[in-house]
């Protein structure tokens, strides 16, 4: 009889167990860190997502921004908060992967976190409208007749603008003279204003500043042309330069891998629904991004992926602070 009766127990707290999981919804406000300025690709990203998620999670998320550090500083925020599925942080792959390797969050992996991808998209090389440089064998030009003099902007070290700028560099030869900025909006907006005379940031953030003939875009650094709506098409900068190496990112949210599995299982959820919304798709479009939805693992490994490409140009130009191969990234 006192076995059956523990059967019971166990039975009920097994059953308790699944309903807690099936039924687990945020009591309280969501904060989701955004590491950069207002404005730029992951601002946007997460600010979209954000207000699809609320509906299905039946919570406010409040989204913060607390730049610096090349994202790194609202990351750790983020991770040194409860892992408890109450505080979320976003960004792209091809920053969060340079933490350890700039020595920025050397005690916090990107291992450390569940990534989810809704948004790729590609650096644009841009120029202001009204720019002398027309075409990107101009641009060359004028990087190799001032060499280590062109002012070209990006959202920080090893952020994607400046990711690009270096392999824009490596398919050329030439150099530049970069302008870090906590952001890729104010980035973009110091090459309208001509603080700056070209800016690599991504297709979300420079379409607006094409559109309103602010920037001038010379390629992009994706495999396939770019259509912006309202203004045209932004061919690859392969059809120019054979040998340059195509460069995109993914952007979206990251929460603590030890968030407990129930608020996992509804925060997935609640992502699915935002990755397949029509904000979402409007964002893409407006944006000329594209809409993805990778989670979990197969998230990991495209950021394995990228980690692997970003942190050897990181190391090849003398910036990484630590060696890759400490972290399980292969240079040839």
């Amino acid at each position: 009889m006192k076995k059956v009766g523990i059967l019971i127990v166990i039975v009920a707290m097994v059953f308790a167990a699944g309903i807690a999981a099936a039924d687990w919804q945020p009591k309280r406000p969501v904060t989701l860190i955004v590491p950069w300025s207002a404005g730029g690709a992951t601002d946007q990203t997460c600010r979209t997502l954000a207000g699809e998620m609320e509906k299905v999670l039946g919570q406010k998320i409040a989204v913060i921004n607390q730049p610096g550090g090349s994202g790194s500083i609202g990351m750790k925020n983020a991770f040194e908060a409860k892992h408890d599925g109450y505080t979320w942080t976003g960004n792209a792959d091809g920053s969060v992967i340079t933490y350890q390797v700039l020595d920025l969050l050397p005690n916090i992996s990107h291992r450390d976190w569940i990534h989810y991808y809704a948004m790729l998209t590609a650096p644009v090389i841009a120029v202001p409208y009204d720019s002398k440089i027309k075409t990107i064998d101009d641009l060359v030009a004028d990087f190799k007749a001032r060499p280590g003099q062109v002012k070209v902007a990006s959202a920080g070290v090893g952020a994607g603008g400046h990711l690009a700028a270096e392999t824009f560099r490596k398919a050329t030869g030439i150099e530049y003279r970069h302008i870090p900025y906590p952001g890729g909006r104010p980035a973009v907006v110091s090459t309208v204003k001509g603080e700056t005379e070209v800016v690599m940031q991504l297709s979300m953030e420079v379409a607006d500043m094409l559109r309103a003939k602010k920037l001038r875009a010379l390629a992009n650094m994706s495999t396939q042309s770019l259509v912006i709506d309202g203004y045209g098409e932004v061919p690859p900068v392969m059809q120019f330069l054979p040998n340059h190496a195509p460069l995109q990112y993914l952007f979206g949210l990251y929460i603590a891998k030890d968030t407990p599995k129930e608020a996992v299982a509804v925060i997935n959820k609640a992502f699915d629904a935002a990755a397949a919304s029509d904000a979402i798709k409007r964002l893409a479009k407006e944006k000329a991004s594209a809409v993805v939805n990778y989670k979990g693992d197969e998230a990991l490994k495209l950021s394995e992926t990228t980690g692997n490409n970003v942190n050897c140009i990181l190391q090849e130009i003398g910036i990484a602070k630590k060696d890759p191969a400490a972290f399980g990234f292969m240079c040839k």
